[in-house]
């Protein structure tokens, strides 16, 4: 009798490609705040050039630019590779070293326009205190991370994260530097109303604010200082000397009406009659060349940005990743809102940069690793 060998069957696994798993993980991928970056970016390019086509033919401001943010991109791909609970263990190890380049430079810093904020060697500088926002935001994150209390936060809870704030703003203001210290601060009392603190304790802290006011405006800012917020109550009472910026800036913005100049049509800055166009006014050249049409389109393209921030805070699934999402997005908010309403003439001028539309390259690469670690919470939210 034949028997007929019986062969088992064979299934053949159909091999994934890899390449399509790297497609899938892609088509996951959230690109936005990344996308927007380079949208704002690009903005900020754009008008820089015209900012600086006049004085600037030898110099090219906006090649250095470029290359800032080249170099933050390359950090970004670095930070987007690891997971952002890294941050946490080396919170306080980032946070001291950024507070020995602040000590460093009131002994070995370069001295510009009557301030003393950069370190470096020969044309390569840095700003520390653009780098302390960041820092003290992880080192606060950190902080609360690790806390466990439930009743409410008493004063007495927050002498030790008060001083995590104010060792640096104390270094920062002896630069000086204003407007760096103010947004720290602003930042602190950002993440603080997100935590749950007593009422009385609010109550208690205003009341000293309020009471420490007048003892800070006359011990605590320097006289040129005290004269922007004289001039900033009344611009015309000095309209050559501490009022001309605010007064310059507020003509550059009213100028540009309903639809602006055009690009590079702007007078204000391109007859130098606005001081420091490429820094902290880069948004009065844009208002003046765009109008008002062209503010809508720019602060919607923040608002844009600053809503899918809080939505990587919102959909993070730790407290370390909320309070770093929601501390960064302070730092952009009041950098945004300090910055316009200082050259619109509603706030007093304190020397605060546009995110990526300003030239700075300390200030540019903090905001590109900003948006670096906002991008790798909200793709690794719920990797542990």
């Amino acid at each position: 009798m034949n028997h007929s060998s019986i062969e088992s069957p064979t299934f053949e696994e159909s091999p994934v490609s890899s390449a399509g798993m790297y497609e899938d993980e892609l088509k996951k991928f959230n690109w936005n705040l990344i996308a927007l970056e380079i949208l704002l970016f690009g903005i900020g390019i754009w008008n820089l050039i015209s900012a600086t086509g006049v004085q600037d033919k030898s110099l090219g401001l906006y090649k250095t630019q470029l290359l800032w943010f080249g170099i933050g991109m390359c950090l970004t791909v670095v930070i987007l590779l690891m997971h952002y609970s890294i941050f946490s263990r080396l919170a306080y190890f980032i946070y001291f070293a950024n507070l020995v380049l602040l000590g460093a430079v009131l002994f070995f810093g370069k001295s510009s326009l009557g301030a003393k904020r950069w370190i470096g060697v020969g044309a390569f500088r840095i700003q520390p205190s653009e780098f302390m926002k960041l820092s003290m935001v992880i080192c606060l994150a950190k902080y609360f991370e690790l806390d466990q209390n439930v009743g409410g936060y008493t004063i007495k809870d927050l002498v030790l994260p008060a001083l995590l704030v104010g060792l640096p703003s104390g270094l920062i203001m002896l630069q000086p530097d204003l407007g760096t210290a103010l947004i720290i601060l602003l930042t602190f009392v950002s993440m603080m109303l997100f935590l749950k603190i007593q009422t009385r304790t609010l109550i208690t802290i205003a009341v000293c604010a309020m009471v420490c006011l007048p003892a800070v405006y006359k011990f605590g800012l320097k006289p040129y200082q005290r004269q922007r917020l004289v001039s900033f109550l009344d611009p015309t009472a000095d309209p050559k000397g501490s009022g001309y910026n605010s007064i310059q800036s507020m003509i550059a913005v009213g100028s540009g009406q309903l639809l602006g100049k055009g690009y590079k049509k702007g007078t204000q800055s391109h007859l130098n009659f606005l001081p420091e166009h490429h820094t902290d006014f880069i948004f009065s050249v844009f208002s003046e060349e765009h109008g008002f049409v062209g503010c809508v389109i720019l602060l919607v393209m923040y608002l844009v940005f600053m809503l899918n921030g809080v939505s990587v805070a919102y959909q993070s699934n730790d407290k370390f990743g909320v309070l770093l999402a929601l501390g960064i997005m302070s730092v952009f908010f009041w950098h945004i809102f300090v910055n316009m309403g200082m050259v619109m003439g509603v706030l007093p001028i304190v020397g605060v940069p546009l995110p990526f539309l300003s030239y700075g390259g300390s200030s540019l690469i903090t905001s590109v690793l900003s948006v670096a670690i906002l991008t790798n919470i909200a793709n690794k939210k719920f990797m542990f």
